[in-house]
């Protein structure tokens, strides 16, 4: 298998199993588009396979923002902001402040949306919010996720060592805003 061991990506050809009756799974048409998905050979359940919802903050002080060096794979050792998966039944704006809180130990309310990043070749949908971090809070790496911290002004961002596609479109839009 190729990649990192650490890291499996979950797609429609790796499904065989039905999770409701454990019977293999078929691809097959399913009405009314005709859209091939997968569909169990023993009780007929069409397995949706959607897309993770990835909750992230950009934590701005005085004009620059936190970023987090990973600690983990994928991306072992990029930069990106705080950010995570959505648990079940968890509002993503709640799990934006539960991630910021986890990795950087701020905990601070999402003031607004940034933005929202999908990507075809990519399981996953980022949701962006923007956190001001007041002067007086003091941010620290947790290192189990985190490695390294670090507050930076645009130029000095490392741009070439960005974890994830997403990072770079946020801050991208991030800076394009007429305020920033």
């Amino acid at each position: 298998m190729s990649g990192s061991p650490f890291h499996y990506n979950l797609s429609p050809d790796r499904i065989r199993f039905c999770p409701l009756c454990g019977a293999s799974v078929d691809r097959r048409a399913v009405p009314p588009e005709g859209k091939v998905e997968m569909v169990c050979a023993g009780c007929s359940f069409v397995y949706y396979l959607s897309q993770k919802v990835v909750a992230g903050t950009i934590p701005v002080e005085d004009g620059r923002i936190l970023l987090t060096r990973r600690a983990i794979h994928p991306s072992l050792g990029k930069w990106t902001f705080p950010g995570g998966y959505v648990d079940w039944g968890e509002d993503v704006a709640t799990a934006a402040r539960r991630e910021m809180r986890e990795e950087v130990g701020l905990d601070l309310a999402p003031e607004g949306l940034l933005g929202v990043y999908s990507y075809a070749d990519a399981p996953v949908v980022i949701v962006v919010y923007h956190v001001t971090v007041p002067r007086s809070l003091e941010a620290r790496a947790d290192a189990s996720e985190v490695s390294e911290i670090g507050y930076f002004a645009r130029a000095a961002i490392p741009w070439n060592q960005l974890a994830f596609r997403s990072t770079r479109d946020a801050l991208e839009d991030w800076f394009r805003r007429p305020d920033a």
